[in-house]
């Protein structure tokens, strides 16, 4: 079991989580349906730990974050922060959580406004929440660049001015302001060369050391996924299907979409051949998922049960958990090549 789970109470626990956006006829605004964005989904995150959740574009992940930092509404279920119901609380009280809960978002370009210098960027947390006085805005500023990697000489500067790893850095710097508990991490590093993903995800993983941060990281990719997490949640269609450590996750996979997402990661080793599990047919539309396991439409291993009864999330082993009628034995993607490379 992992050490993360032998802690009595969760920083962040998700109960039934679930997000519908209504679809209307525009001519009398008639409710015809809803797009079902997440679908009834639970985990929970401990103090210091890293939860990543990985899933192709348009599987919910992105609307899970904005959940639990209260921007969305949810249509059902519960987000508790620290023993608090967040539904629960009042405007002001939302607020005053809000300093514990901060967000690094997917776009360095958009995140920050073109109009406004660096400082005043990165101070704008401090002032909305009037952490400090004014002195001392400015100095908590110029730690705060040098904590992300960037200098004084920064400070008067715009965005334009800044190339896209270190306009990420400067949001980064943003999210601490407030020396947050938890942070939403919203695939931080989509945009960016693959070069500097590597110099994003290790000042990630510093910045965590040394403040004791919490981290959910959102990705599509499970390259970067795997090497900041310390437990992986697989989405589809809104749902949690896989759930476990990171190299367990890796090593026993046991949903077949996790295995087709693991088949999709280059590997550098030329020796080695990888199966590669290409999904036959289109996602399917939240608007009208199909019914029993959503996946079962493109699953190649599908049976007719798949097709009539949802499956629930229920533990395998130890800390793994999956939603599957039919979970995948351990196996291998890999193959040894037997043409020798000179």
């Amino acid at each position: 079991m992992s050490s993360f789970q032998e802690r009595e109470r969760p920083l962040l626990q998700v109960k039934g989580l679930k997000k519908h956006f209504p679809l209307e006829k525009s001519v009398f605004s008639r409710k015809t349906g809803a797009v079902r964005a997440v679908d009834g989904i639970d985990f929970v995150v401990h103090k210091g730990e890293t939860l990543g959740i990985v899933g192709e574009s348009g599987c919910g992940k992105s609307t899970v974050g904005q959940l639990i930092l209260q921007l969305l509404e949810p249509t059902e279920g519960e987000v508790w922060f620290e023993g608090r119901n967040l539904s629960e609380l009042n405007r002001e009280e939302v607020r005053k959580v809000r300093r514990d809960l901060q967000i690094i978002f997917q776009d360095p370009y958009s995140s920050l406004n073109p109009r406004m210098k660096i400082d005043d960027i990165i101070a704008e947390p401090l002032k909305v929440h009037g952490i400090s006085r004014k002195s001392e805005w400015r100095e908590r500023v110029k730690q705060l660049l040098n904590v992300v990697g960037l200098g004084e000489h920064h400070l008067g500067r715009y965005p334009h001015e800044f190339s896209g790893g270190q306009r990420q850095r400067i949001g980064i710097a943003r999210a601490l302001a407030l020396q947050p508990k938890l942070i939403v991490c919203d695939e931080p590093v989509s945009a960016l060369d693959v070069s500097i993903q590597a110099q994003i995800l290790n000042l990630l993983k510093k910045l965590q050391r040394e403040f004791q941060l919490t981290y959910i990281f959102i990705a599509h990719g499970l390259p970067a996924v795997k090497h900041i997490s310390d437990r992986i949640a697989v989405m589809y269609l809104g749902k949690i299907v896989e759930i476990a450590d990171r190299d367990e996750l890796f090593a026993n996979y046991k949903h077949p979409y996790t295995e087709a997402l693991l088949s999709a990661i280059p590997v550098p080793d030329p020796t080695l051949r990888k199966e590669r599990i290409i999904l036959q047919g289109d996602l399917p539309s939240p608007a009208n998922p199909p019914k029993g396991c959503s996946f079962h439409t493109r699953c190649p291993y599908a049976q007719d049960r798949c097709s009539q009864e949802t499956p629930a999330l229920q533990q395998q082993d130890g800390n793994h958990s999956v939603a599957c009628h039919f979970p995948l034995r351990a196996s291998s993607l890999f193959k040894a090549d037997p043409v020798q490379v000179h």
